[in-house]
C-alpha cells in the first residue's frame, strides 16, 4: 500500500493545531514566513482568502510532495476588519467596539499540493453577538486571557461566556478552523480517511 503524502499545517496558531488534531489528522507544522495582508478596509472575505492562500502557497513551494493547509481568520464589525490588536490599548478599543453588538468571524482555508497541482480555497462565516461590556468587564477579561495574538482581541473558547451572548454557525470557525468544512475537504482529497 503506498504511503500517503504528508499533511502540513501552514500556521503558527496553537488553536488551529488543536482543532486539526481533533479531526484525527496526522500532520506537521511549518510556519509560513510571509507578510499577511491586514488592510482593515479590504473586504474581509478577500483578506482571509488572500492570507490563507499566501501561507499555503509559500509552504507548498517548499514542500511540493505534501498537502498543505493554510488558514486565516478575522473579525468583521461595523464595516471594518478587527485583526490582532497591536497592544492592550488597541485590544480595549476592539472589545468596546464589539460590546453589545453582533459581528462576523470570517475564515479562509487554502489546500495546496504543488506536485499534484491542487489549489482549493473556501471561506466560512459565523455570527457572534456580544453582551454589553463595562470597562470593568473588559479589564477582567484582559487579566484572564492573552489577547494580543487573537483577531478581535478575544477567544470564544477562553472565558467566552463573559463576552458572548449568542452565536450562529460553526464554533470551531470562530476559534480559527472550521472543522466540518476542513474534514469534508481533506476527506474528499483522500488526506483524511
Amino acid at each position: 500500500m503506498p504511503v500517503p503524502d504528508p499533511l502540513i499545517l501552514a500556521s503558527a496558531s496553537p488553536r488551529r493545531r488543536e482543532l486539526l488534531a481533533q479531526l484525527g489528522a496526522v500532520f506537521t507544522v511549518v510556519v509560513a514566513n510571509v507578510v499577511e495582508h491586514e488592510d482593515p478596509a479590504l473586504d474581509p472575505r478577500v483578506m482571509v482568502a488572500r492570507n490563507s492562500a499566501l501561507k499555503a502557497d509559500h509552504v507548498a513551494a517548499l514542500h511540493p510532495e505534501a498537502w498543505v493547509l493554510g488558514a486565516d481568520t478575522t473579525v468583521f464589525a461595523e464595516g471594518q476588519a478587527l485583526n490582532k490588536p497591536a497592544d492592550l490599548d488597541a485590544a480595549r478599543a476592539m472589545l468596546r467596539r464589539l460590546s453589545g453588538r453582533a459581528h462576523t468571524v470570517f475564515t479562509g482555508i487554502a489546500l495546496r499540493h504543488s506536485k499534484r497541482e491542487v489549489r482549493e480555497d473556501l471561506g466560512v462565516a459565523s455570527e457572534v453577538e456580544f453582551r454589553s461590556l463595562s470597562d470593568a468587564d473588559i479589564e477582567d477579561y484582559l487579566r484572564l486571557v492573552h489577547v494580543l495574538d487573537k483577531a478581535g482581541a478575544y477567544a470564544i473558547q477562553e472565558h467566552g461566556e463573559r463576552l458572548v451572548s449568542a452565536r450562529r454557525g460553526s464554533l470551531s470557525n470562530i476559534i480559527g478552523l472550521p472543522q466540518d468544512e476542513v474534514r469534508e475537504l481533506l476527506t474528499r482529497r483522500g488526506v483524511l480517511r
